[in-house]
């Protein structure tokens, strides 16, 4: 069973060229100019492919659409899309893609060379001086790398399922997935397709995660270079909008993205921090039951085996240029964005819009981990649930993974099981859970996993959310602070993704709190050691672990 990231990351690339290849009209109506090199101030020219229809001869506002990815010729379809809706469509490649890879550093030189991309478009005679930007996942993170220093032209940016390098790949919470691995593999290397056992040989073996691409047979660079940085350090910092920048970022964005999307706390995360440092930031939100795909294309009308409500099917990449018409051509600002954050209560069959995050929930519910059981009231007397994690046992695994929505038997995979009580009234769910974990382990740190569904009436569970992180990180991303073993410790979090679900009267909440030890993810061994270095050889005596019933998460809700 694949770690959910890991399959979207695969098919996502076949899904891009596939689309591509089904939606392309006759070249006839086009005039196109292929692999176009436009020059930068470091010398490095880019790859460009311009496509206009062939009945525009005046200048017209130009959508860029920059990637990281190249498919061949169906690539074209974006800049095509963009030229069937009257404007000039420009797919532009990262430095070193169809030229030289030797060029090519992921994140690290979009901010240079798309303001001397786009420096460069508008002043050509066929671009009216507006330029907007659009695209997910890479291409949504180039744009928030574009507007640390704004161009003139540059008038919006759609960023979707934008990735926030160091945030959320390829690490979330400071646990390193094997997405690191994986991606480069494919979309840089172009090696073959790593093979599906890979994960399972690295997990029986018990070798170092920096020796994960050895099994490859050759040395992956840009794992490498991402695994020397196991902190959200100055270098991942650098790569996004710092305060002062975000302060300064004026023009209008709309961000889309999705519950299920493995970007999201990305997304979310640009969102804040906007918000944040400019207090009059022209910054729409629009999230649903949508996975990485879905949150910038045409979402799935079944996803993971839940059917979506028939409202929360809307075609995204439509929005994405009803938005660049109302920016770049003044047409009506899309119906859908009511207000500010712009979100599909699942269950309810309805969009919900309000003026903040903050203003999106009414009460909070709080659940402290007693006994087996989620509780409203803090606990009087003090006591724990034990947890054994034996890290040389390969024979089972502790994964939070569900390639499903809604099943029927809830697998704790070693971990424990919290539950609340039966609810007598139903309400909304409204945003990302927090909490603070208090803990006393005998080693110095482990990647713990906090999994939040809704035991319905029917018996049925519905995945809503997760969180993973390593505790020691949980005060401060950016420095690792070691647990002191055999001592109570607080781990907070607040770093999970937002979700939006009306909870029936009769169902419960249910906690499936784990330790990581998976093939898909990182393994910590709680050495203290720098976890990439770790082998099975520093796995010691099993890892013990009181939960202290002090323990407790914090839900936001909106009651009617």
């Amino acid at each position: 069973m694949k770690h959910i990231f890991t399959i979207l990351c695969f098919l996502l690339t076949f899904a891009v060229f596939s689309f591509a290849q089904e939606n392309t009209s006759s070249d006839t109506i086009y005039h196109i100019q292929d692999s176009i090199l436009i020059p930068t101030k470091s010398g490095i020219d880019i790859s460009a492919t311009i496509v206009q229809k062939q009945t525009n001869t005046k200048a017209l506002p130009v959508v860029l659409f920059y990637t990281t990815y190249y498919q061949g010729e169906g690539d074209n379809f974006f800049a095509k899309l963009s030229a069937d809706r009257d404007y000039v469509g420009i797919v532009a490649y990262a430095r070193g893609i169809r030229t030289n890879v030797n060029h090519y550093a992921p994140y690290e030189n979009e901010q240079a060379d798309i303001y001397d991309i786009i420096d460069w478009i508008s002043k050509q005679e066929w671009c009216n001086g507006k330029v907007g930007m659009y695209g997910g996942s890479y291409t949504g993170f180039s744009q928030w790398s574009t507007v640390k220093n704004i161009h003139p032209a540059l008038k919006t940016i759609v960023p979707q399922v934008a990735v926030m390098p160091g945030y959320d790949t390829p690490m979330e919470n400071n646990v390193q997935m094997n997405l690191g691995l994986y991606w480069p593999n494919d979309n840089v290397y172009k090696k073959e397709p790593i093979r599906s056992s890979l994960p399972f040989e690295w997990f029986n073996s018990g070798i170092a995660w920096k020796n994960l691409d050895s099994l490859e047979g050759f040395k992956n660079e840009i794992f490498q270079n991402w695994l020397l940085h196991p902190s959200y350090d100055n270098y991942w910092q650098s790569l996004v909008p710092t305060p002062e920048e975000y302060a300064k970022i004026n023009i209008p964005v709309l961000t889309t993205t999705g519950y299920y999307d493995g970007s999201q706390i990305g997304s979310l995360q640009y969102f804040k921090l906007h918000n944040k440092y400019n207090k009059n930031a022209n910054h729409y939100f629009v999230i649903g039951p949508y996975d990485h795909w879905g949150g910038q294309r045409k979402p799935a009308k079944k996803l993971m085996g839940y059917e979506i409500d028939s409202v929360a099917n809307i075609n995204v990449m439509d929005l994405a240029y009803q938005w660049l018409d109302y920016i770049l051509k003044g047409k009506p600002k899309p119906e859908i964005l009511k207000d500010k954050v712009n979100y599909q209560v699942m269950g309810a069959n309805e969009w919900r819009h309000s003026p903040s995050l903050q203003a999106i929930n009414n009460d909070t519910l709080i659940f402290y981990l007693d006994n087996k059981a989620l509780v409203t009231q803090k606990p009087k007397k003090k006591r724990f649930e034990k947890q054994l994690v034996d890290f040389k046992d390969r024979e089972t695994q502790n994964n939070y993974f569900t390639p499903e929505i809604i099943f029927d038997t809830l697998d704790a995979s070693n971990g424990l099981v919290f539950t609340s009580k039966p609810f007598n009234r139903s309400f909304l769910i409204n945003g990302s859970f927090t909490g603070n974990l208090f803990a006393t382990i005998n080693k110095k740190d482990l990647d713990v996993s906090l999994a939040l569904y809704e035991l319905m009436p029917d018996g049925k569970y519905f995945f809503l959310t997760r969180y993973v992180g390593r505790a020691s990180y949980a005060k401060d991303s950016s420095k690792r602070q070691l647990l002191q073993s055999n001592k109570k410790e607080s781990i907070p979090f607040d770093n999970t993704r937002f979700v939006s679900k009306k909870i029936n009267e009769g169902s419960r909440l249910v906690i499936l709190l784990n330790i990581n030890k998976h093939p898909f993810e990182i393994i910590n061994y709680g050495s203290g050691k720098q976890v990439s270095d770790e082998t099975i050889k520093d796995a010691g005596e099993p890892l013990e672990i009181k939960w202290h019933n002090e323990s407790f998460i914090i839900i936001p809700i909106w009651r009617n």
